[in-house]
């Protein structure tokens, strides 16, 4: 597998295959005074080590959203996600179970560390220092998997819009087809798991159904959906060079920008993208409701991870 990516959805096909305990973490960064990156371990005394910050999914949550609330529980700090970094699997000492954790970049964005019962002290270490400070060559893996890309990215979110049921099923103009029951909660289920990666802009597709897609997001952030007709089915077949320099220039260091589109746009987009950069993409069904999350840095894709049933909480099934 290329080093540009890895493959969440494919990771997430089957995970209690191997392991019946789900958690999610992340490597927690920052620039140092210097410009050089420092990385958060954190002490946890019940078991004496160093180790990168992490914990159990709670019920009704995706590793996403998990990551990002047991960094904030264990350290403090608020972070947002960037690349998805890989998973570890592991025994739980003292029973017949297998741990998986998931693991993300994420950059510090504010807060302060202060100890509790599962962290007693955290400690920001330069790279030079991070490997030999970790407790467990797990984590070291994963450290690894962070360095083999520039930290600093920017993030675009491509949605695909969200269940909607058969065309051949509504009597009239398709581009008002809303969305159904499942499509709903889709929408609302996609809301915390966008925020994870820090998304503040939202356009779409005008089509109801890919406006009614990240129209929960909207609400939640106060901000309304611009409407962008490059990026509909129509709007991409007669100008697929526009829209797609309409893509790249929404490509931010300062703002995360979500864009809500079709089946029909994506595939296609996203093949111009990685072969114009150079970067291989994961296998990925593209199935409505699923994100892809792009890594940028200075301008050029670097990484391109594929969220679909990394999106599904653990303990709904896994249609």
């Amino acid at each position: 597998m290329s080093p540009a990516h890895f493959d969440p959805a494919a990771d997430f096909a089957d995970p209690r295959v191997a392991a019946n305990i789900l958690a999610a973490g992340a490597v927690l960064w920052r620039p140092a005074a210097d410009g050089t990156l420092e990385i958060a371990l954190v002490h946890r005394p019940k078991y004496d080590d160093w180790s990168l910050p992490k914990g159990k999914l709670d019920p009704g949550e995706t590793p996403v959203v998990t990551a990002v609330r047991e960094v904030a529980e264990e350290t403090g700090l608020n972070s947002r996600l960037g690349r998805y970094l890989g998973h570890v699997t592991y025994p739980v000492t003292g029973h017949r179970k297998l741990k998986r954790v998931d693991y993300w970049a994420a950059r510090v964005l504010d807060g302060a560390f202060e100890s509790n019962p599962e962290v007693d002290a955290l400690d920001w270490r330069r790279l030079d220092t991070v490997m030999d400070a970790l407790s467990y060559p797990m984590d070291r893996s994963i450290v690894r998997n962070f360095l083999r890309q520039p930290a600093e990215t920017a993030t675009l979110l491509l949605v695909r819009h969200a269940k909607a049921g058969r065309s051949d099923r509504f009597a009239g103009d398709d581009d008002l087809r809303p969305l159904e029951k499942a499509g709903r909660a889709q929408a609302r289920a996609l809301v915390p798991n966008l925020l994870a990666f820090g998304a503040a802009e939202i356009l779409s597709a005008p089509p109801d159904r890919c406006v009614q897609t990240v129209t929960p997001l909207a609400e939640k952030l106060g901000v309304d959906v611009e409407l962008e007709p490059l990026f509909s089915e129509s709007g991409y077949a007669a100008a697929p060079d526009a829209a797609r320099k309409r893509a790249r220039d929404l490509v931010s260091a300062d703002t995360v920008r979500v864009i809500s589109s079709q089946g029909k746009v994506i595939p296609d987009l996203l093949e111009w993208w990685a072969a114009d950069d150079g970067v291989s993409l994961p296998p990925a069904r593209n199935r409505k409701g699923s994100v892809w999350v792009l890594s940028f840095h200075d301008g050029r894709l670097i990484a391109a991870d594929h969220l679909d049933r990394a999106l599904t909480p653990a303990d709904l099934p896994r249609a």
